[in-house]
C-alpha cells in the first residue's frame, strides 16, 4: 500500500505535468508514459494488497513476495518518472551517460522482479481457495494472464531489439539511441491518443495491456455476477456464477490471443484484416453461446431444487404442528397423525366377551 500510495501521487503530478510542461518525447508529453504506469501499478498493486492477506498458505513467504513486488515496483516506476523529468527516454534507451547505463540495468532487474513475484502468487492460488469458486477461478485466470502479458513484455525488448538501431531526438533535441522498441512492423511514435499505441503497424502494448489487467475484469464480472444474483434466481447458486465466470475468462482469454497475434503479425489495433475479423466475431458468438447455455441449463434449478426439499419441509411442518397440539394437552390429535389412525384402528377391533371370572 505504501507503493500504491507513492503511484497515486506520481499519478497527481504526472496528470499536472500533461499541461504544465510542453516537453515531447515521439510527439508525446514526457509525462504521458509515468501517468500510464503509475495509474497501472496502482491498480494492480491494490489488487495484490487485497490478495495477498486472503492466502492463508506459507503467508511470511507471501508477505516477503508482496515486498518484492512493491520496492520493484518502486524502483522501475521511480527510474520511468525520473527520466521523464530529464526529458528522455527510459525504454529502449542505449545513450552512455552515467546515469542511464545505472539506470538501465537497475530497472532490467526490476522487471524480472515484478514477473517473478506475480508468478509465485499465481502459483500459490492454484493450492488454495479464496472465496467462493467463482472468485477463486477469477483470481486464478487473472494472474495468469498477468504473468504472460508480463512476459509478453519482455518479448517486445527480445523481439524489436533485432530491428537495427535508430537515432531520435530527446526532449531538448539531442540525439538518442534507441535500441527496440514496442512497434512490429513500424517504429514507435505518433500513436494513437492516451495510449499511444501505433496506427500503422503492429504494436505488443496492446496485448500486454489486456493481459496485464485482466484480474480486474475477472473480478468485476464476479462482483456483477453477485450483485445481479440479488434479483435473478439462477445466479444464487454459486455454481452457476462460476460457470458463468469461466465463460468470460474464456472469451478474454481468447482476445488476449488474437491481440498478440495480430501484433505479431504486423498489424495496428485499429485497423484489423479479414481474418481477425473473423477471430473476433467467432469468440463473440462462442461466448455469447456458451453463456447462453449455461443460463438455459440452470433455468430450472431453483424449481427443481424446490420439488426436492418440499415433501421433506412438509414433513417436518406436520411434525411440529402434532407436537404444538400435544404440548397444549389435546386429547385429539391433529388429522391425519399416527395417533388418530392407531384410534380408528382400536375402534375397529372386535369386542371381547366379558370376562365372567371377574363376577
Amino acid at each position: 500500500m505504501i507503493m500504491v500510495a507513492a503511484m497515486s501521487a506520481l499519478v497527481v503530478v504526472a496528470s499536472v505535468g500533461l499541461f504544465a510542461d510542453g516537453r515531447q518525447l515521439l510527439q508525446e508529453s514526457v509525462w504521458a508514459k509515468p501517468l500510464k504506469f503509475g495509474a497501472s501499478f496502482v491498480m494492480y498493486g491494490a489488487t495484490l494488497a487485497w490478495l495477498i492477506p486472503k492466502l492463508r498458505r506459507a503467508r511470511r513467504t507471501m508477505w516477503f513476495v508482496g515486498t518484492v513486488f512493491a520496492v520493484a515496483g518502486l524502483i522501475d516506476v521511480g527510474f520511468i518518472a525520473v527520466q521523464a523529468a530529464r526529458g528522455t527516454f527510459s525504454h529502449f534507451n542505449a545513450g552512455t551517460d552515467t546515469f542511464n547505463l545505472i539506470g538501465q540495468r537497475i530497472f532490467s532487474t526490476g522487471v524480472f522482479g515484478l514477473f517473478g513475484a506475480s508468478l509465485i502468487v499465481a502459483v500459490m492460488l492454484l493450492f488454495q481457495r479464496v472465496g467462493d469458486a467463482a472468485l477463486t477461478w477469477a483470481l486464478r485466470a487473472g494472474l495468469g494472464l498477468a504473468v504472460l502479458g508480463m512476459a509478453l513484455a519482455s518479448f517486445i525488448t527480445g523481439w524489436t531489439s533485432l530491428a537495427a538501431p535508430r537515432t531520435v531526438q530527446d526532449a531538448y533535441g539531442s540525439p538518442v539511441t534507441l535500441v527496440g522498441g514496442h512497434g512490429v512492423g513500424a517504429p514507435d511514435g505518433g500513436g494513437m491518443p492516451i495510449t499511444n499505441w501505433s496506427t500503422t503497424g503492429g504494436d505488443l502494448r496492446v496485448p500486454h495491456f489486456i493481459g496485464l489487467h485482466s484480474i480486474q475484469v475477472f473480478v468485476l464480472t464476479v462482483l456483477v455476477l453477485t450483485a445481479l444474483a440479488t434479483r435473478i434466481g439462477r445466479l444464487r447458486h454459486e455454481r452457476v456464477r462460476a460457470q458463468l465466470t469461466g465463460v468470460a475468462i474464456l472469451g478474454y482469454g481468447a482476445l488476449f490471443t488474437i491481440t498478440a497475434w495480430q501484433a505479431l503479425r504486423g498489424q495496428s489495433l485499429i485497423h484489423p484484416d479479414a481474418a481477425t475479423w473473423t477471430a473476433l466475431a467467432a469468440t463473440a458468438v462462442l461466448t455469447a453461446l456458451a453463456a447462453l447455455i449455461v443460463t438455459v441449463a440452470h433455468r430450472n434449478e431453483p424449481g427443481r431444487r424446490a420439488e426436492t426439499v418440499m415433501p421433506r419441509e412438509l414433513a417436518l411442518r406436520r411434525k411440529a404442528a402434532h407436537r404444538n397440539g400435544l404440548a397444549r394437552g389435546e386429547t385429539r390429535a391433529p388429522a391425519g397423525s399416527l395417533d388418530e389412525d392407531s384410534r380408528h384402528s382400536v375402534a375397529s377391533a372386535p369386542a371381547r366377551s366379558p370376562d365372567l371370572g371377574a363376577r
